[in-house]
C-alpha cells in the first residue's frame, strides 16, 4: 500500500495562506488566576468545622438520627387499622426477563418462562402484618402459630422484641403490603397449594378511655 503522506502534504501545501495557522500575538490584557483550588477550600472548610467542633456534633446528630430510626423505622403510609374483614387469592407466578442458569452454566429456565416459587419453595409460616403500636393487633399475633412471622407496618420492633421474646420484621417502605396489596391490619398471609391467601382481619373495635 503506498503512503499517503506526499498526498497529504501536497493537500496542505496547496491550501490558500489565510487559512493556515498564523501567531497573532497577545491581543489585550491578561489576568493571573487568582481563584482557590476547590480541593484547598474543602480541606481548609473540614479543618474549620473540625476546629469548631462542628463536625462532632454532625456525628453525634446523624448517630442519634439512625439510632432513632432502627429503634422507630417510619411507618408504611395508607396502612389503617381493618374496620371490616376480607380476603383475596395473590397468585406469585413470575414471566422470567432473562434465563436462569446454574452454577455451571446449564439452562434452568429460559427467559419468558412463567415461574411460580411455591413449586420449590413452601412458605414454611404464616406471615403476620400488624400495627406494633396497638396492643389488641400484638396480642392477636402472639397468640397465632408459632412459626408465623411478625411484621410491623409501624411501632418500634427491638422495644417488641424485648419485651414479647419474639422475633418482630419490619416492612421497610411497604415493599411486601404492596406487592400484597395490604391496606389495613392486622392481615395475613399464608399458602394455600400454588397461590397466596391474603386476609385483612378486623377485631373488636376498640375500647373507648374513659
Amino acid at each position: 500500500m503506498r503512503s499517503l503522506f506526499p498526498l497529504g502534504a501536497l493537500l496542505l501545501a496547496a491550501l490558500p495562506a489565510s487559512l493556515q495557522a498564523r501567531d497573532y500575538g497577545q491581543r489585550g490584557a491578561v489576568f493571573p488566576v487568582i481563584e482557590r483550588d476547590l480541593l484547598e477550600q474543602i480541606h481548609a472548610r473540614l479543618a474549620q468545622m473540625e476546629k469548631s467542633g462542628e463536625t462532632a456534633r454532625l456525628n453525634e446528630e446523624l448517630k442519634r438520627r439512625t439510632i432513632a430510626r432502627v429503634n422507630r423505622p417510619d411507618p408504611v403510609a395508607g396502612v389503617i387499622r381493618a374496620s371490616a374483614s376480607r380476603q383475596w387469592a395473590f397468585d406469585p407466578t413470575i414471566t422470567l426477563a432473562a434465563d436462569i442458569r446454574g452454577a455451571k452454566g446449564e439452562l434452568i429456565h429460559a427467559a419468558g418462562t412463567r415461574v411460580n416459587p411455591l413449586d420449590s419453595v413452601k412458605l414454611r409460616g404464616d406471615l403476620l402484618f400488624l400495627d406494633g403500636d396497638d396492643p389488641a393487633q400484638v396480642a392477636w399475633s402472639l397468640r397465632q402459630e408459632v412459626n408465623a412471622k411478625l411484621i410491623l407496618v409501624k411501632g418500634a420492633p427491638l422495644e417488641l422484641m424485648k419485651a414479647r421474646q419474639r422475633r418482630f420484621y419490619f416492612d421497610q417502605g411497604g415493599k411486601l403490603t404492596d406487592k400484597f396489596g395490604i391496606r389495613a391490619t392486622p392481615a395475613r398471609v399464608r399458602q394455600n397449594g400454588r397461590m397466596l391467601e391474603v386476609s385483612e382481619i378486623a377485631l373488636p373495635p376498640r375500647k373507648a378511655q374513659p
